[in-house]
């Protein structure tokens, strides 16, 4: 009899986990790597590139992560002459399994320049990266907005969003937006500066373990915000930038994020989900989330955009920057 009741309860209690295992929302997000080939190329010589380049698509494969990632061409020239060895970095990226994208060729801004001058910029963003896709059969699909600024109007973006499918091309929106920038902006300060090497390693740790803390914390926020928003977890889509504090951290932020439940998907697989088709409702002149552009159609109140977290004062300093 006893047996019978333990075997009841044992039951009754794996029935019930496997009801909150099929009721726990499906955490999805997609990786996507901005300023190829490589972050402030065009403006910052960067010490041992080479070496940090094969650093961070390495520590990418063993992440085991689908990633796309999004060029600016000027980043491939010295004096207006494209250098074969920066090309050869792009063929590294596709080879290494990263589908490429166009992130207009001198990462500008639409608000700053019109969407005339905007228009030739996408088309002189691919000069060098559509003959290097089809190498292989391939064609770029995708564009990423530079600093997010996506038009002031609806009519603005409907004009460009004309121009892309004309293009071939689909927009690669961002849900969880961040400030990864300052951080790597302040590595990469330290790197250049600190020439002690004890001091320098120190304050590099503190970077390196404060950074993935940071962005989860960004996660966990637009999370929030995408369940209030939506009544539901949507397909996240992620930002970061090839840079060498992605190159050091991006093992351990795709771990970690693991760890909070999430699977990597594909950017293509994260817009499939209906979120997508929501209406934008933002005419600012900043780049924010995809999500609160969706939350000002609603006409959310202020309140529904309180609480992110932002980008502690130490590391503001140690960029060099007064504010996000």
């Amino acid at each position: 009899m006893r047996k019978g009741v333990l075997r009841s309860a044992v039951l009754a209690l794996l029935c019930l986990a496997g009801i909150a295992h099929a009721a726990a929302p499906e955490r999805r997000i997609a990786l996507t790597i901005d300023d190829l080939p490589w972050q402030r190329l065009d403006e910052r010589a960067e010490p041992e590139l080479a070496a940090w380049h094969a650093r961070l698509i390495a520590a990418l494969k063993r992440a085991d992560v689908p990633v796309v990632g999004f060029v600016n061409e000027v980043k491939l020239e010295v004096d207006g002459q494209v250098q074969p060895a920066r090309v050869q970095m792009l063929r590294d990226w596709r080879d290494a399994g990263v589908e490429l994208g166009n992130h207009t060729y001198g990462h500008v801004d639409l608000h700053a320049i019109g969407l005339a001058a905007y228009e030739q910029d996408i088309l002189r963003g691919e000069v060098t990266l559509r003959p290097l896709l089809a190498e292989t059969g391939q064609a770029p699909r995708w564009f990423r907005h530079p600093y997010l600024r996506a038009g002031q109007s609806p009519h603005e973006r409907a004009a460009l969003g004309e121009f892309l499918q004309q293009h071939g091309y689909r927009v690669a929106p961002v849900t969880v937006d961040n400030s990864e920038w300052i951080w790597a902006f302040a590595y990469d300060h330290v790197r250049d500066t600190d020439t002690d090497p004890v001091s320098r390693e120190v304050r590099l740790r503190q970077l390196r373990r404060g950074y993935v803390p940071y962005m989860l914390k960004k996660l966990d926020y637009y999370e929030q915000q995408g369940q209030q928003l939506l009544g539901r977890l949507p397909a996240q889509v992620w930002l970061i930038h090839a840079n060498a504090l992605s190159a050091d951290c991006v093992e351990e932020l795709v771990a970690a994020t693991r760890r909070r439940g999430y699977r990597f998907i594909s950017l293509e697989a994260a817009l499939q989900d209906p979120a997508y088709q929501h209406s934008d409702g933002y005419n600012g002149a900043g780049g924010i989330s995809w999500i609160q552009r969706w939350a000002m159609a609603e006409n959310k109140p202020q309140a529904f955009y309180a609480g992110e977290p932002p980008v502690p004062a130490w590391v503001m300093t140690l960029a060099g920057l007064e504010g996000e």
